[in-house]
């Protein structure tokens, strides 16, 4: 089996794949205060909680966009599972053009990207992220990356308008019955949800514009599934896509 290790900087996400699909998976909050020893015996307590056989695991790869984080959990996953684990970085094969990746480019859009390219080899393609932040990563056909845009994530966004307002209370992200809220929590929905929606339906045809084709839409992320209804544009839905884009690396390395 192959254990994934997917820190971001709200959650840690740990799941193994079977070789067929992603069988279990365990989330948990990224907390640069924690120690490596409590990591440790967190993912410890979750996988025999689940009866895993740490012996089963002979491959591990860990994406971080977190780096206090990077060495702890690479360590921790040694301990586990005693294999070494591969961390993901520009210099791996990803079956992308490596010139063309930014240098900046964090390790789970990499993944995004490596991922999208592989499964839609013959389109351009966007993977929207929702996350702690909104990622829109796109790669062209011939395996280019175009570039990314960011924006604060729906639900960052909603922490920064509760922790700014004295009288707006912080709500459940669902889509409203209506964009025209008529108390503040439908108001606060309808601005985001309904918000939102249109900023990543203008993004999409933004960079359709500027790249004078057109492009084939993933959306993956917390909140990809309670939103996507609202965007027409998007056309696959991929919960797992991150971690398929993990599998992918390890796979090619």
């Amino acid at each position: 089996m192959l254990a994934a290790l997917d820190i971001g900087n709200t959650n840690i996400v740990l799941a193994l794949h079977d070789g067929n699909n992603w069988i279990n998976s365990w989330r948990v909050y990224t907390d640069q205060r924690k120690t490596g020893d409590e990591y440790y015996v967190i993912f410890k307590s979750l996988l025999e909680s689940s009866n895993i056989d740490f012996s089963a695991v002979d491959k591990a790869i860990v994406s971080s966009v977190v780096p206090n984080l990077t060495f702890s959990a690479s360590k921790n996953l040694n301990r586990l599972f005693n294999v070494n684990p591969l961390i993901v970085n520009h210099d791996l094969n990803t079956n992308l053009v490596r010139e063309s990746i930014p240098q900046e480019l964090g390790s789970d859009l990499l993944c995004n990207l490596a991922y999208a390219h592989h499964v839609h080899k013959s389109e351009n393609v966007m993977v929207v992220d929702f996350g702690t932040a909104l990622t829109f990563s796109t790669v062209r056909r011939d395996g280019c990356v175009a570039g990314v845009a960011i924006v604060p994530g729906l639900i960052t966004s909603v922490n920064a308008l509760f922790g700014s307002t004295a009288q707006l209370p912080q709500v459940e992200l669902k889509i409203p019955s209506s964009a025209i809220g008529r108390n503040s929590e439908d108001a606060i929905r309808a601005g985001i949800m309904y918000g939102y929606a249109g900023l990543v339906n203008s993004m999409i045809e933004q960079v359709e514009k500027e790249l004078g084709e057109s492009l084939f839409v993933i959306a993956t992320g917390g909140l990809s599934k309670t939103i996507a209804t609202l965007i027409p544009r998007i056309n696959y839905l991929d919960k797992y896509h991150t971690l398929n884009g993990l599998k992918l690396i390890s796979d090619l390395n």
